[in-house]
């Protein structure tokens, strides 16, 4: 027997919760976005044990999963006399994890400037930091987005995970309504569709930075 029914202010109460999966994303995308950009810039460098490095967090991140990674940061700092609250260890774990991915999606953007961008920087006299700064990290950026765009839509579904430190983010208040109400197929529908509001409109945006990526790629250039 339920305690009471699903109603307005249930529905309030999840839109409510659902900022924090969105400030947990955002999070994640702007602390993880800078991660990133350090990782992609040492995955590129001349020095070797730099490029072994960030290829050796990647693919430690990327081989273990992000609850995993979660649990490891909540809990795992007790062995340093630390004892996170869920939603730094939330923001740090993420922050983490997205970085690892965006230092990959930015490499391989990076890689795709044409070389010639390199050399036409070195004969100018630029470092290597001058010329990623000011030559190849402009014209990577722009063929970035959409991949950048895209996993932004994997990170806001995979804040879900947070709800098992305690975070009050989306899914938790779900469970918790359901807990009350005893109607998931209701609840969790509703949560389904405040998902699909706030990842729909990344998708098309994604979609229409890669056609337009594309379209700029295959325009010719006029002498």
């Amino acid at each position: 027997m339920s305690l009471r029914e699903f109603g307005l202010p249930e529905f309030y109460f999840l839109l409510l919760s659902a900022r924090w999966t969105l400030l947990l994303a955002i999070v994640a995308f702007v602390g993880g976005g800078a991660l990133g950009l350090v990782i992609a810039a040492l995955r590129v460098a001349p020095a070797a044990w730099l490029r072994h490095l960030a290829g050796g967090y990647i693919s430690f991140v990327q081989s273990t999963p992000i609850l995993i990674q979660l649990f490891m940061v909540y809990y795992g700092s007790a062995f340093i006399g630390l004892r996170p609250d869920p939603w730094p260890a939330a923001a740090i774990t993420f922050c983490l994890n997205s970085g690892a991915f965006f230092g990959e999606i930015f490499r391989g953007a990076i890689e795709s400037v044409s070389k010639g961008q390199w050399e036409a920087a070195k004969s100018l006299g630029l470092r290597y930091l001058a010329t990623l700064r000011l030559v190849i990290v402009p014209q990577a950026m722009k063929l970035s987005l959409p991949p950048t765009v895209g996993f932004m839509v994997q990170i806001v579904k995979t804040t879900s995970v947070a709800s098992l430190i305690g975070l009050s983010e989306l899914s938790r208040t779900a469970t918790a309504i359901n807990t009350m109400t005893f109607e998931p197929i209701l609840v969790f529908g509703t949560v389904s569709a405040i998902y699909f509001a706030m990842c729909w409109p990344l998708s098309v945006l994604g979609r229409h930075l890669e056609r337009r990526v594309g379209d700029g790629r295959q325009r010719p250039v006029e002498l």
